[in-house]
């Protein structure tokens, strides 16, 4: 499995739009078939195994873990690339989580099969080690850059990227989680470090980008859509970065009815997506990739 390390000294050392959106792609590549990929996402599902009941509330009889698959399964069947990931904040919410700890979440997503995910504030709410027990029962990697795990028992269990390749196209999927400081009790992380995450992306982008010829660089962020005051944000992330094509977001449980985007460091189009929280929708996006280019249309899918 590729992977940095997460400290940045060793990194020192279709909703209304189409949007053409990313870097232009090897040689080999431009030269070969149009090339279809879909990304299937989800972010804040907090536990939500059941649909939401049916008590007269906004969001009575949406969600459900059985309906998303469904849903999954039926679009496998008319594409034949998809990947699926997950945007953090898998725990908490639901008394699932506060019997079982989080394992029926994970179990559940092995059985949707799930290609990654990254790291939420509240996947800490069981202690370290629970997350330990229950990400150690997953069949897909956690992939996590600004957490620096030494002398935590996390240390190993997560990778900073996972590349995967489908009909051709590279796609490098990197994760970053937001400051656990004065969000999570210091007991619950421990001795987990906070790396700031602009200076990582850069260095995790530019790596997948330059050195592993990625076609197609997402990140899964839980750092949030967008704030007022001076937190890094998901257009913050955008804004300063480079080689990142896009972003799928959580944390703030933003609902968006279509991708925006945000110009990153060389005026380029970054797409951001976020689809709300507890599974109510299930965010795609279908990427076209044909001569050098890569066209972006996406929209939420609702799960009812």
């Amino acid at each position: 499995m590729d992977a940095l390390h997460p400290n940045r000294r060793d990194f020192l050392k279709l909703l209304g739009t189409a949007t053409v959106i990313g870097s232009v792609m090897p040689e080999a590549l431009a030269a070969a078939k149009t090339t279809a990929l879909t990304i299937l996402h989800t972010n804040d599902v907090h536990s939500r195994l059941d649909p939401f009941p049916m008590d007269g509330s906004r969001n009575a009889g949406r969600g459900g873990i059985a309906r998303r698959a469904t849903l999954i399964g039926q679009i496998r069947k008319q594409t034949p690339n998809v990947l699926l990931f997950d945007a953090g904040d898998i725990f908490q919410g639901t008394p699932y989580f506060n019997l079982y700890n989080g394992e029926p979440e994970i179990l559940a997503m092995n059985q949707l099969g799930y290609d990654a995910g990254t790291i939420g504030n509240h996947d800490f709410d069981g202690g370290i080690d629970n997350m330990v027990t229950q990400f150690g029962k997953a069949r897909f990697p956690f992939v996590i850059a600004n957490y620096d795990f030494t002398n935590t028992v996390m240390d190993g269990k997560t990778t900073p990227y996972k590349i995967f390749v489908r009909d051709g196209v590279k796609v490098g999927v990197f994760g970053l989680g937001i400051r656990p400081e004065g969000l999570i009790p210091k007991s619950a992380y421990r001795e987990t470090k906070y790396l700031d995450p602009i200076e990582i992306a850069s260095d995790v982008a530019a790596t997948l980008r330059n050195e592993k010829k990625c076609d197609y660089v997402i990140c899964l962020s839980h750092l949030g859509y967008k704030y007022d005051g001076p937190t890094v944000s998901d257009n913050v992330l955008a804004a300063q970065t480079r080689h990142i094509d896009g972003i799928i977001g959580g944390h703030t449980h933003t609902f968006l009815d279509a991708p925006v985007t945000v110009n990153n460091r060389d005026g380029q189009p970054i797409w951001i997506n976020q689809v709300g929280f507890a599974g109510i929708n299930l965010g795609r996006i279908d990427l076209t990739f044909e001569r050098g280019k890569a066209t972006m249309a996406g929209q939420p899918m609702e799960v009812k």
